[in-house]
């Protein structure tokens, strides 16, 4: 199977796999997150997050605003 970027909708405890790949792109740090591997996001955004240390970084900036 080729390497294809997948289209998510993003659920309180899941995600939807609105067109087939095989992984997303951090929000934050464009890093490549396999969906197998893929645990952190943010429904009301809809962005996917490579780690906690992104999702922290991004709660922070909208505490901020």
């Amino acid at each position: 199977m080729s390497e294809k970027l997948a289209k998510l909708k993003y659920l309180p405890n899941n995600f939807e796999i609105i067109e087939n790949g095989t992984h997303v792109k951090c929000a934050i740090s464009g890093k490549l997150i396999r969906l197998e591997d893929l645990n952190y996001w943010n429904v009301e955004l809809q962005e996917a997050y490579y780690s906690y240390k992104e999702a922290q970084q991004k709660r922070e900036e909208l505490s901020k605003s």
